[in-house]
């Protein structure tokens, strides 16, 4: 019986592994999300992807034997696979942060902590010029992402973005996902801009842990949202980010996902980090066990309502480093 999904699970849960960073190609370090700033790379093994930290105080080694990466749990061998090079964030992708920095001060996430830069238009279109200009990135390019903090404020943000989207629309014919905390015209705007996919992230559905870990946000706003994002973009072309660990129990993500999918929306089901920025939370990270036992209940509430999280071309989804994605990986 192929356990991959299972592996692919536990390597999940254990985040990270220990590796020499000399053996690996292009690592990727993320700007936005509870992950920004810690390194990691890409590992592809039975047809799934993975993304692992880089944790040298792991229990897992990871060692190059041939052209094979072999990870081992002390002597027992748990996987091997092949790397994938990162093109910007992430395989097969040019997955951008415009705003590293967020007005926000959402408690599982370190990106108001780290001071990062904030890009314009020129600098997307550099970086995106950059991986074409390499023959071996440039034909591994599947589509364009991008996704942003807030600087200053929402509204300015989305129209950053939407300005953004706009100009590499007339320039390149490859899909373009965007994900971005939503405002009251902002699906109409980056639809019309030449978006083709959107993600506006609920991050959890239980409310008070909503208002505790997301100050000042709104979950209303943003399901008010995620509704109107389906009207305008379509099923299968919306898409949020439930995480796992920050204290919810397993009914309150079964219940989310299924309000999620009754609106036509696709959850991302995703294990929380353990930031040493963030070490006063009290978010754990889910056992493979767990993850494995939500991602089946989403597969089955997918099915039920008619939606296919496989047809996603940008963004998380479509890369599932980072998580179990029904339809590709259970």
């Amino acid at each position: 019986m192929d356990k991959s999904a299972e592996t692919k699970a536990f390597l999940i849960a254990e985040g990270g592994v220990d590796i020499d960073e000399r053996i690996l190609g292009r690592i990727t370090t993320p700007a936005s999300g509870p992950g920004a700033g810690l390194t990691s790379f890409f590992l592809r093994f039975n047809g799934h992807r993975v993304r692992l930290g880089i944790k040298h105080s792991s229990r897992l080694k990871a060692s190059l034997e041939g052209d094979e990466v072999v990870i081992r749990d002390h002597e027992k061998e748990i996987v091997r696979g092949y790397l994938e090079d990162a093109i910007a964030h992430c395989p097969e992708q040019a997955y951008i942060t415009v705003s590293e920095v967020c007005i926000f001060d959402c408690q599982y996430c370190p990106v108001p902590l780290l001071g990062g830069s904030v890009k314009d238009q020129s600098d997307v279109e550099t970086a995106i010029s950059r991986i074409l200009a390499d023959p071996k990135l440039a034909r591994k390019l599947r589509s364009i992402a991008l996704t942003s903090g807030v600087e200053e404020s929402p509204q300015r943000e989305v129209e950053r973005v939407a300005a953004i989207i706009r100009i590499l629309r007339a320039k390149y014919d490859l899909p373009i996902g965007v994900a971005v905390y939503p405002t009251q015209n902002s699906t109409k705007l980056l639809k019309e801009a030449g978006a083709d996919e959107i993600k506006y992230n609920v991050e959890t559905m239980d409310r008070q842990l909503f208002e505790t870990m997301c100050p000042g946000l709104s979950l209303d706003f943003v399901l008010e949202a995620l509704k109107d994002a389906v009207e305008i973009f379509g099923r299968n072309k919306v898409f949020s980010n439930i995480l796992v660990g920050l204290g919810e129990d397993d009914q309150s993500v079964i219940n989310g996902m299924q309000d999620l999918i009754k609106m036509g929306v696709i959850p991302i089901l995703r294990a929380v980090v353990e930031h040493p920025l963030r070490s006063q939370t009290r978010m754990r990270r889910p056992s493979a066990e767990r993850l494995l036992r939500l991602a089946r209940k989403e597969r089955a509430l997918l099915d039920q309502y008619g939606l296919r999280a496989d047809v996603a071309e940008t963004m998380c989804a479509a890369c599932t480093g980072c998580d179990l994605m029904p339809h590709r990986d259970v």
